[in-house]
C-alpha cells in the first residue's frame, strides 16, 4: 500500500485533507483544555501514590472523543519526563 498522495484519487485525497483539518481544529480548539486536564491528573500523583497510573488510564478511557484523550495522554507524557 502507497501512502504517497500522487497515487491516490482525488476523492482519497480529498478525505485526508478533510480528515487532517478536523484534528487540527480539534487539537487548536482544545489544546488549552487537555494541558488543563494533564495537569490536574498530574496534581493527583502524590495523594494516589502507587495506584495513579491505574488512575490515570481509567481517566484517560472516559475522556471522549479519543482524539482528545490522546492529546491529554501525550501532555501527560510530557509533564512526566519533563519533572525528571
Amino acid at each position: 500500500m502507497s501512502f504517497n498522495l500522487a497515487n491516490m484519487s482525488l476523492a482519497e485525497r480529498a478525505m485526508i485533507e478533510d480528515e487532517k483539518s478536523r484534528l487540527f481544529d480539534l487539537w487548536q480548539s482544545n489544546l488549552g483544555k487537555a494541558k488543563a486536564d494533564a495537569a490536574r491528573l498530574i496534581g493527583e500523583k502524590s495523594k494516589r501514590k502507587g495506584k495513579w497510573a491505574e488512575w490515570v488510564r481509567a481517566e484517560l478511557d472516559g475522556m471522549s472523543p479519543p482524539e482528545y484523550a490522546n492529546m491529554v495522554r501525550a501532555e501527560v507524557n510530557r509533564l512526566m519526563a519533563a519533572s525528571k
